[in-house]
């Protein structure tokens, strides 16, 4: 894993700066721009052509044997695994809807006061880096709830693959990401940015797809359509939404054609779904070992609560006459009778007056 990450490092870094000058020019007079949109454009095209190249090379590599991936994430989950959040998911679904409420009950609380905004975090509203994840993924009353189960569905099925560990990796490094771009396009460019999680929580589907590609999907509760196909169609849609978030001007007929698609092309929307794309490549590629479809999910869970009941069920020590166990009496005690031919216990009222078996 190791020397994928430093194979994207560098590209990754130089598209980000990029775009954060891209950013700046912007303001300029358009005959500024006719040199940089197709500069940017093409530097855009050559990240996701060497960034799939790269991949390819790294799979090569580690099905021959010749990279050791995952060992540096072996060795965090050893030191640092029993800090994990189990069900994470489900308290960022309670997260989602609180900001549901805030944002039926007061819209502009969030903007004012919890969305992140980098001037506001430097000036010392730090709480910032944390309540900006409450934006939930909707406003909408019909779609919140679907919204919401579909998130926690996802979320608790790339969990159980992948472990509470690394699930709470992938999350979090997507929210720092986040973080830390938005504060240093601000300090380089001093344009303020404010996005929230959307494009994070998308690219958990794009890691739920690759895992389960033949689940399928009601398409408008109606069509039936594999996961994999709306894997691509999501891939589709952050490729537009990055590209034309820094060529298409805010306001033109082209960029509201984009907005009736509901694709909202901003520097700042751009921005994050790059950021999660990043995140997305990094970290699934990382954690990509073993594939499970859902049936063998739902089989391994019914075989673990099976096994966990007949624990729960089983007796240490039994008497062979008249079947006590432990849970009979704290006072009981028992005992292998020597004589016997076969491993039988008894209990103390039954070990010296039992008939001998042979």
């Amino acid at each position: 894993m190791g020397s994928l990450i430093k194979k994207l490092a560098l590209p990754a870094i130089v598209l980000l700066w990029s775009a954060a000058y891209f950013i700046e020019v912007a303001g300029y007079s358009k005959k500024n721009q006719y040199l940089i949109k197709p500069v940017f454009i093409v530097m855009v095209i050559l990240f996701v052509v060497n960034t799939f190249t790269d991949i390819r090379e790294w799979r090569r590599e580690q099905e021959s044997g010749k990279d050791y991936a995952m060992r540096w994430l072996d060795k965090m989950e050893r030191r640092f695994g029993r800090y994990a959040i189990p069900n994470l998911m489900y308290y960022i679904i309670i997260l989602y809807a609180l900001g549901f409420v805030v944002q039926v009950v007061s819209p502009e609380l969030y903007y004012q006061y919890l969305a992140l905004d980098a001037a506001a975090i430097l000036r010392g509203e730090v709480w910032r880096i944390f309540t900006f994840i409450i934006q939930p993924p909707t406003g909408s009353f019909i779609f919140i709830f679907f919204s919401l189960y579909l998130y926690y569905m996802i979320g608790k099925m790339l969990e159980y693959q992948w472990g509470a560990f690394r699930f709470n990796m992938y999350f979090f490094s997507g929210l720092i990401l986040h973080v830390l771009v938005c504060l240093a396009i601000y300090l380089v460019t001093g344009y303020n940015m404010s996005y929230g999680t959307m494009y994070l929580n998308m690219s958990l589907f794009f890691a739920f797809a690759a895992l389960f590609p033949d689940v399928q999907f009601l398409l408008f509760f109606i069509i039936p359509i594999k996961c994999k196909y709306l894997g691509y169609a999501n891939g589709l849609y952050f490729i537009i939404t990055i590209v034309a978030g820094f060529i298409v001007p805010i306001g033109t007929p082209t960029w509201r054609s984009l907005i009736e698609f509901g694709i909202l092309a901003t520097p700042a929307n751009s921005v994050a779904a790059l950021v999660s794309f990043l995140n997305f490549i990094i970290f699934f590629l990382a954690m990509r070992r073993s594939r499970f479809s859902p049936k063998d999910l739902k089989r391994r869970r019914t075989y673990g609560k099976k096994v966990k009941a007949a624990a729960a069920r089983s007796n240490r020590h039994r008497c062979a006459v008249c079947g006590r166990t432990e849970k009979d009496g704290e006072e009981l005690e028992f005992r292998f009778c020597s004589k016997c031919a076969g491993n039988y216990e008894y209990c103390q009222d039954h070990l010296f007056t039992h008939e001998h078996r042979k």
